[in-house]
């Protein structure tokens, strides 16, 4: 895990240039139930390479995710739009901060859509930064996207992972009636940790995205996701999968924080395996479709697999019904 800022490899620009001056957080050993292999594989350098001839941007390289080596093996990339730059300061994210360029890539949705054709994608989940400075959030850019994908590869299933769009004023109804099979907006943390954690959002808008889209569309599927291992208490969590439950969430996942660097928020402890099942089993009782809950889950972990059991856990809950 790297100790240091990153910059990126074409400027001399921080990658973090508001977390410059915060004092350095300790860094926590990893147990040995949350190591991973770095990868090597020729399943792996034929993703990466795919992604580099088509200019994309992937959060599993940006956000640093541990999961990479795993899913670009099997051709699993989580594509993110809107380029590489979040006008958001999150202190648990690794994801480049700063002022982005002036609009939008109008190419980019034709480029994605082309890569999941080519990679022959049953399901493929798309996600972006957070674009505070467009007056619509980037969610026609969202839009466009999903229509190229629907062109170029009609019968990949297609899963938004978006940012909040906060003081855009309904653009993100535009998202809604793009009708994605899946809409996923994660709260990250609980209430309390949000002015350290999430500064720039705000718990309850979160909260109304997820229950708007329920509103607008009841037959699309909605998933939200937690980190554990910032401070949070599991009644905090549990008041939080009520709260999803409430919104209509059908979908949660539940994931280990891994500090990026010592200048990001601190690792208050790592949750064991154990009491993550424990988690899953609270979950399920609440009658959430669909659970994942591990140390090393994230929102776009075998995504493809679990939308399947998601939808094959509604047509049983509906027949159970009938």
């Amino acid at each position: 895990m790297a100790n240091l800022i990153d910059t990126k490899s074409n400027t001399p620009r921080p990658r973090h240039p508001e977390k410059q001056g915060r004092p350095d957080t300790p860094l926590m050993r990893k147990p040995d139930w949350i190591r991973v292999k770095a990868p090597t594989s020729e399943g792996y350098a034929a993703t990466r390479a795919l992604v580099k001839a088509n200019g994309l941007v992937t959060v599993c390289e940006e956000a640093g995710c541990p999961n990479i080596g795993e899913c670009w093996d099997k051709k699993h990339a989580t594509m993110m739009i809107l380029g590489d730059v979040c006008t958001r300061a999150c202190s648990f994210c690794n994801v480049a901060t700063g002022k982005p360029k002036p609009g939008v890539d109008a190419d980019e949705p034709r480029r994605v859509g082309e890569a999941v054709a080519e990679m022959g994608l049953s399901h493929v989940v798309i996600t972006s930064v957070d674009r505070d400075d467009l007056e619509d959030g980037g969610a026609m850019h969202f839009v466009h996207t999903i229509a190229s994908i629907r062109e170029r590869a009609p019968g990949t299933t297609i899963e938004i992972l978006t940012p909040d769009f906060l003081r855009k004023d309904g653009w993100e109804n535009h998202v809604i009636d793009a009708r994605p099979d899946v809409f996923n907006h994660n709260l990250e943390t609980v209430p309390r940790l949000y002015l350290t954690i999430r500064p720039g959002a705000r718990y309850f808008h979160s909260l109304r995205l997820l229950q708007k889209v329920k509103d607008r569309d009841p037959s699309q599927f909605t998933k939200s996701g937690l980190m554990v291992g910032l401070g949070e208490t599991k009644e905090e969590v549990m008041q939080v999968m009520d709260d999803m439950r409430s919104a209509g969430v059908d979908f949660i996942t539940i994931g280990q924080y891994l500090q990026p660097t010592r200048k990001h928020a601190a690792i208050d402890r790592f949750v064991t395996p154990d009491e993550f099942k424990a988690y899953e089993e609270i979950a399920r009782a609440k009658g959430f479709l669909m659970v994942s809950a591990s140390p090393l889950t994230r929102s776009s972990h075998h995504a493809g697999e679990d939308f399947a059991q998601l939808r094959a856990a509604r047509e049983a809950l509906l027949a159970a019904r009938a």
